[in-house]
């Protein structure tokens, strides 16, 4: 009998090659899922923006910097009205889109709306302190018209603060406190600075001391009506009424702008911030400190910027630089040969794209210096010497507002123009307030005494009045030049230690 295995076997290898079919199918699938998901996991973290590693930790840097930001509390002159009192309820979705100084909301006000002017009245904003021994910036705004000034630690110390020196046009001030060993902020180099960085503010919005916001630079050299001198830094920093002088940071802690203003329908925050960059603060207050005023160039000229018609009638590429419209007859411009109808397209070596960039240059610029010009005249590019003069208004240093003086007890403000040409003096200051026990009074000063000298120096400003009284030889006396009822007298100021 035959016996036939084939079929079996045949039956046994199939088994066997369906069973590591199914084995190797199982693998497969695995393999596939792993890498599958794998490439989809890497596809997705690539093309995420920013993943969570990314994002910045700014607990370090409130840590260690917070301590120098401080709060500024403002007791103002009586007026008898505020800026405030004709407009609505500054919350109202009514108000027109402008652009608001932090300055005009008051803490504790439902609604943000200053109470009728009056003994009290007054601020706040914010500042910061740039040198151990009590030096602050913050914004002009905030001190204006101010009888006195608070200024508030994070450790709940506080200090009153003399106004050292002011800048209307750039919106920044100088404050001083008698302290030492008081933490400090370094100024940054805001040339450096990228649109979409990260940023960091901190200051006292609605009177909210400490409080820290984060954002983005979203563009730069922003030219705001009415500021034609600044260059702002624009962010999207939640800033609010109250953070005005605070400052604004990069991740290295530097001070890369100081808080200035927000475009508001509401009066808040609405994702439009604009601070001061830090290179024009340290111009700015190195002049302060040095002067007690800014002195700001001028070119003389009238302009205007360059559309796509005008460019190409120029034989510009495209629409850049500052169109001179008109020149100052007698100006530095003039003088220098620039005529109607120039195109500016640098200044100093900087290139500028919009008319808009030439004032914060010129106003920048080194006084009686000659700066460079290079401008398209008849479709040729020529480079001149200009030489910068100084513009005749600036020394203005917040003329109308007064100064307290603390250490010898007295509050002085600028003469006015009146009586400077009945005295026929240029600057000086008027006593408007003497503190009884205080050395101005013991020495005879009194109230209506028009400043004139301090030592050998004379009085140009409020500011610079006060300046003169702190870098007096202490425990001495200083002899003080004033006219009273019209007539000349000497008085022997002695200077507390």
């Amino acid at each position: 009998m035959t016996v036939n295995f084939s079929a079996p076997q045949s039956s046994v290898q199939s088994s066997h090659i369906a069973a590591f079919a199914a084995i190797a199918s199982e693998t497969f699938r695995r393999i596939f899922a792993v890498v599958f998901l794998s490439v989809i996991c890497a596809f997705a973290t690539a093309s995420m923006p920013v993943s969570a590693i990314d994002l910045p930790d700014f607990k370090r840097l409130v840590a260690e910097k917070g301590a120098a930001v401080v709060k500024v509390t403002v007791t103002a002159k009586p007026t008898g009205s505020t800026l405030t009192d004709s407009l609505p309820n500054l919350n109202e979705e009514e108000m027109p889109e402008f652009f608001r100084r932090f300055f005009e909301e008051l803490p504790d006000q439902p609604g943000g709306r200053p109470p009728a002017q009056g003994p009290d009245a007054g601020g706040f904003g914010s500042g910061f302190i740039v040198s151990e021994d009590g030096y602050i910036v913050t914004n002009a705004h905030v001190i204006q018209n101010a009888e006195s000034i608070l200024v508030g630690l994070p450790d709940q110390r506080q200090f009153d603060a003399t106004l050292i020196g002011a800048d209307q046009r750039t919106d920044l001030a100088v404050l001083k406190v008698e302290a030492t060993g008081l933490p400090m902020l370094e100024l940054g180099d805001s040339k450096k600075l990228k649109v979409g960085q990260w940023v960091l503010a901190i200051g006292s919005p609605f009177g909210f001391e400490y409080t820290a916001t984060q954002g983005i630079v979203s563009a730069l050299a922003r030219s705001l009506p009415n500021d034609s001198y600044v260059p702002f830094i624009q962010t999207d920093v939640a800033v609010n009424p109250g953070n005005s002088g605070g400052p604004l940071f990069d991740l290295d802690g530097n001070v890369i702008g100081v808080n200035s203003q927000i475009f508001s329908r509401s009066g808040g925050y609405m994702g439009l911030s604009f601070a001061i960059p830090a290179n024009m603060v340290k111009s700015v207050t190195a002049q302060l400190l040095d002067k007690g005023y800014v002195s700001r160039g001028w070119l003389g000229v009238t302009i205007q910027d360059v559309n796509q018609a005008l460019a190409e009638s120029f034989g510009l590429d495209k629409p850049a630089g500052a169109l001179v419209a008109s020149v100052t007859e007698g100006g530095p411009a003039a003088l220098a040969g620039i005529r109607a109808g120039d195109v500016i397209l640098e200044f100093n070596g900087d290139a500028i794209s919009l008319s808009a960039d030439l004032p914060p240059m010129v106003g920048s610029a080194i006084v009686n210096e000659n700066a460079a010009v290079t401008l398209l005249r008849e479709r040729e590019q020529i480079t001149i010497d200009v030489m910068i003069e100084e513009l005749a208004e600036e020394r203005n240093t917040m003329d109308a507002g007064p100064v307290v003086n603390r250490a010898i007890g007295v509050i002085v403000e600028a003469v006015d123009v009146v009586l400077r040409a009945k005295l026929g003096i240029d600057g000086g200051v008027t006593v408007t307030s003497v503190d009884a026990d205080g050395v101005a009074a013991v020495a005879g000063i009194v109230v209506g005494d028009v400043i004139t000298s301090v030592g050998s120096e004379s009085v140009s400003s409020p500011a610079q009045f006060s300046k003169l009284i702190e870098e007096s030889e202490q425990g001495k006396s200083v002899a003080v030049l004033l006219y009273r009822n019209g007539d000349p007298l000497f008085i022997a100021l002695p200077v507390p230690e």
